[in-house]
């Protein structure tokens, strides 16, 4: 059987760090960040409602660089009363960026630190 890892589009970079995101044209929300990938980012957002389809800004670290992208809610789960688990599937990224997830998940021997 099939598991849900093997039909994965995008290798995934596990993180831990603090984000903002927001509706592109509102201001700032913070969530944490659960992993990065070429497609998309994972994160948690508390106190906030988020709905499949929304478009949302998200910004995030690699290293020590900053980056902005555009993403739309590929899915939305309630882990609680407060807080929702976030899926986000990039439609605007920097090809810098692009560049630097191929590079980290290539180097099998990177200790990656957020």
């Amino acid at each position: 059987m099939e598991s849900k890892l093997d039909r994965r589009k995008y290798g995934r970079l596990a993180t831990d760090q603090v984000i903002s995101f927001a509706p592109v044209d509102q201001r700032d929300l913070l969530g944490v960040s659960r992993n990065l990938s070429l497609g998309g980012i994972r994160f948690e957002a508390v106190g906030c409602e988020i709905d499949l389809g929304d478009v949302l800004r998200v910004t995030f670290n690699i290293g020590e660089e900053t980056f902005v992208a555009v993403g739309k809610v590929a899915w939305a789960t309630e882990v609680d009363p407060i807080t929702i688990d976030v899926g986000l599937e990039f439609i605007e990224i920097d090809p810098e960026v692009v560049r630097i997830i191929e590079d980290v998940l290539g180097d099998s021997d990177l200790e990656f630190d957020y």
